[in-house]
């Protein structure tokens, strides 16, 4: 039998050096990327944990960090070099970064495979699977399925490493993200009591328009933007929450409101759902309306009483780094909005609406209870 061929390399030596030195050095301009603002260290204090003398195996994880990448090297020096300064403010040995890769004919695997030593040099444990034959665009698998079986390989490290009862899981799609931006998730969960603490994620430029839209739905069940099934226009995309006034005043203000459900590009999770509860991504069951995996992960989460869900408005995210710099410019940097000075009151928090938006296409929707076929 022959062996198996080994993955061919794409990036050359030269080019691959750039980008490593680039994901490695935050001040570094050798590759084009958003320029973020120097972390407030202040702000973030309470989130350091203090160095320990143990080993470093026996250490527990305070924060694990997860992704599923796929061809996205444009968006890996700003992405991966925000986290990496993310992790030296929280402290290395504390934290845990956990990367699923698969079908990036982009040289995205190059990246990752050379920065595992890196990663050991650092003191940051690390689990980093390249090429990875799952493809949920491939036409015999079923979409959501195949994303949730990505998203729980990633999270799959944290059954065996020691945790704490606070243990936070941040969990970033491939976006461009400041070091705030991870790090304001991740605070205001702990200041909210929130399970699960997202972003706004954004795409195009004129109007730009929240991306999410398939996935969310707002604490009364309906989608951050209206979409009439009968046109599927998006001509009301830049009125959010219409006819949800809370949402909308705390979104106008930049601090923090419940919805129901959300990702948004990135999200801080507390792990004890995960760990202690069994939640894990899953697809649709039988007679379950089809909807995203994010959005059944909510789902499960209110079943189990983990039900604290919210938007962290502040925080803005784009999905292509050419476009972040218009993003931070119009929604704004985390700096910017806390240099307003409003942090906002305490979220009151809600149970979940007796009934949610199904909206299995854009042209099909109906309202169906929250907790369709768990009950």
């Amino acid at each position: 039998m022959s062996p198996p061929l080994r993955p061919v390399q794409i990036l050359s030596p030269t080019n691959l050096t750039i980008y490593i030195d680039s994901i490695l050095d935050p001040s570094s301009t050798a590759v084009p990327r958003l320029q973020c603002p120097p972390t407030n260290l202040t702000r973030y204090a309470s989130l350091a944990i203090p160095p320990s003398s143990a080993s470093l195996d026996s250490q527990p994880i305070q924060y694990f960090i997860a992704l599923d990448l796929r061809n996205c090297l444009p968006v890996l020096p700003r992405l991966l070099s925000s986290i990496l300064s993310a992790i030296h403010h929280l402290n290395p040995p504390s934290c845990f970064l956990s990367i699923i890769e698969g079908n990036s004919p982009d040289g995205t695997a190059d990246v990752l495979a050379a920065l595992r030593p890196h990663l050991t040099r650092l003191s940051i444990r690390h689990n980093i699977t390249t090429h990875h034959p799952l493809n949920p665009l491939g036409h015999s698998s079923d979409r959501f399925s195949s994303l949730a079986t990505l998203r729980n390989l990633a999270l799959a490290p944290l059954a065996s490493l020691p945790t704490t009862p606070t243990t936070t899981i941040l969990f970033v799609n491939d976006v461009a993200a400041c070091p705030d931006d991870l790090l304001e998730l991740l605070l205001q969960r702990v200041r909210h009591d929130a399970h699960l603490a997202c972003a706004m994620d954004w795409i195009g430029a004129d109007p730009r328009v929240f991306y999410d839209s398939y996935i969310a739905r707002a604490i009364n069940g309906d989608l951050f933007f209206e979409v009439p099934p009968e046109t599927t226009s998006w001509a009301r995309a830049t009125e959010l929450f219409w006819n949800e006034p809370v949402a909308r005043a705390r979104l106008e203000r930049g601090v923090p409101f419940q919805v129901f459900a959300c990702w948004n590009g990135a999200v801080a999770l507390a792990a004890e759902p995960v760990v202690k509860g069994g939640v894990m991504f899953r697809g649709t069951g039988k007679g379950e309306c089809h909807a995203g995996e994010p959005q059944t992960f909510c789902k499960d989460l209110w079943f189990g009483g983990w039900g604290r869900v919210m938007v962290v408005p502040s925080v803005n995210l784009e999905y292509e780094d050419a476009r972040a710099e218009g993003v931070k410019r119009e929604k704004g940097f985390v700096e910017d909005w806390v240099a307003k000075g409003d942090e906002g009151d305490r979220i009151e928090w809600k149970g979940p609406p007796d009934l949610v938006k199904c909206m299995p296409t854009f042209n099909r929707q109906s309202w169906e209870a929250w907790n369709q076929s768990l009950v």
